[in-house]
């Protein structure tokens, strides 16, 4: 995402789900006493939108979000308008899949963000006036000394057709996933050694705004393709469906120190599983051990573990044969969720 970034929740429904992150309730950073976050306490979490709303996970703006045979339809017809749902929970490394159509419109912006606290953030975005790319973006504490992290990746259509986004997070990398076929890898030591690699305990916002309203700066308006011309809506985006797996389940995560460092934070209820084939360290002051509130910064280690199968199942799904677009999205949902059924009975 680009420039700066207000939670329309979190503010009001006038302000936009935008660009790069600089908004945060209480940075851990910058504060010892932030409280912590509730975590999503399951391996995975999924739901199809096209049997209504979850409102018991997720919150919405005040505008319209309607729930129909096509999914969620967050749509923009007026000037103010930034419909977006915001996950109850945090998931700390794992996977976030969605099948969405984005919204069209010049100026018009589709959004999945996946943000920390302490503004850690992975993107996904498409321009309205765009219909043939995808946005993929990250930043790192909220890091915006640079904007050369962004990467437009091609694509045959966004706003006609369903397709599979995945967001595949370790602590060792990052993918970016498009109907099962990796389309962008990012290294830990690649972000400036780390130092701006996402690596916190994040929440999910789904949503659009006009990043070409007039009201917006210049610089918003033209990064967005345009003005936007509210006499051409209303631009919808359809949310169809969401699987996320959590590698590291717990009941609620929180900030040993102000580094902003995944090895920093403490797991309540848990233990850290920082990426599929394994990563062990020791870290705080458990030292991987439960303490007497159930937390833990330890890692498990292995080749063999659960997460292991369902990092390899979203993975395998770009090798199977080119089956079109939903059919491939809806493959590789099937084979996270068969991965992750079959390690529950093990």
């Amino acid at each position: 995402m680009r420039l700066k970034t207000l939670s329309a929740l979190a503010l009001s429904a006038a302000i936009p789900l935008s660009s790069a992150q600089t908004y945060s309730d209480c940075n851990p950073t910058e504060k010892s006493n932030c409280p912590s976050d509730t975590g999503l306490d399951s391996k995975q979490y999924t739901h199809d939108f096209r049997s209504g709303a979850d409102k018991s996970t997720w919150s919405a703006t005040s505008e319209s979000i309607q729930y129909t045979s096509a999914g969620a339809e967050f749509t923009i017809s007026k000037s103010g308008q930034a419909p977006t749902i915001e996950s109850s929970f945090y998931i700390f490394f794992g996977s976030v899949s969605v099948i969405l159509k984005s919204a069209p419109g010049t100026g018009i912006v589709s959004s999945v963000v996946l943000e920390s606290d302490d503004l850690d953030e992975i993107d996904w975005e498409w321009l309205g006036g765009a219909n043939q790319e995808v946005e993929t973006n990250y930043f790192g504490k909220g890091n915006t000394t640079a904007y050369d992290r962004a990467q437009y990746l091609p694509m045959e259509d966004t706003q006609s057709s369903f397709h599979n986004y995945t967001v595949l997070w370790t602590s060792d990398y990052i993918e970016w996933i498009i109907d099962g076929s990796v389309v962008r890898t990012l290294n830990y030591a690649d972000a400036v050694d780390g130092q701006n690699f996402p690596q916190t305990p994040v929440k999910l916002k789904i949503g659009t705004w006009a990043g070409g309203d007039s009201n917006n700066d210049a610089g918003t308006i033209g990064w967005a393709g345009g003005t936007t011309d509210y006499s051409k809506g209303p631009f919808t985006m359809t949310l169809e469906s969401i699987s996320v797996v959590n590698y590291s389940p717990a009941d609620s995560y929180s900030y040993s120190d102000t580094t902003g460092a995944w090895r920093s934070i403490n797991v309540h209820g848990g233990t850290v599983n920082s990426n599929e084939g394994g990563y062990a360290s020791t870290s705080g002051g458990t030292s991987g051990t439960s303490s007497s509130s159930g937390s833990s910064s330890g890692t498990i280690t292995g080749t063999g573990m659960w997460w292991t199968a369902s990092a390899a199942a979203v993975r395998a799904s770009s090798a199977a044969a080119p089956m079109g677009g939903l059919g491939v999205a809806k493959a590789a949902i099937v084979a996270v969720t068969t991965a992750f059924v079959l390690m529950m009975t093990m």
